[in-house]
């Protein structure tokens, strides 16, 4: 079953990403997924985002292991290539790309995870946090066609001003 996030979010798609059900395209984990037009041997680019509360003092640094964690939990090989924190105190973030060996849907994939954690504190109550996670997907070889739309994607991703507390 699809996730919901802990804080509204807006953001723009790329041009010619669509937006699909997680439960429907195997993200059930999901809150929300976007997909390419085009696939590329078989596997389609996405852009998911999820997110949850982390009452706990764990850093940035640290849920980002947690996902590799996960990753390698479900027979994928997986090696970080880059990690570094962005953002300011009051608005930490840290990105993370990953090269992944992975079976999907019975088929071998080379593929590149590139992540974007957010940490956003409530401003009712600052001892809430919730860490919103943006992560594209794709094969290594169509990595470099859809970089610059995710990095556009992210760039437009902020709380959702409108949405009521």
């Amino acid at each position: 079953m699809a996730s919901t996030l802990p804080v509204p979010i807006e953001f723009e798609l790329p041009e010619g990403w669509h937006a699909a059900p997680p439960d429907e395209v195997g993200a059930p984990g999901a809150a929300f997924i976007a997909l390419y037009p085009q696939a590329d041997a078989g596997f389609t680019a996405n852009i998911t985002i999820d997110g949850e509360y982390r009452p706990d003092a764990a850093t940035l640094p640290q849920i980002a292991h947690e996902s590799v964690e996960r990753l390698r939990q479900a027979d994928a090989i997986v090696e970080v290539t880059a990690s570094r924190e962005i953002g300011s105190t009051d608005a930490p973030g840290l990105t993370q790309t990953l090269a992944i060996a992975a079976v999907v849907s019975g088929v071998p994939h080379d593929l590149v995870q590139s992540q974007v954690y957010l940490s956003l504190l409530d401003a009712t109550d600052p001892h809430r946090r919730a860490v919103i996670r943006l992560v594209l997907t794709s094969t290594a070889a169509q990595h470099h066609e859809v970089l610059d739309d995710f990095q556009d994607f992210v760039r437009t991703v902020r709380p959702d001003s409108g949405a009521a507390s």
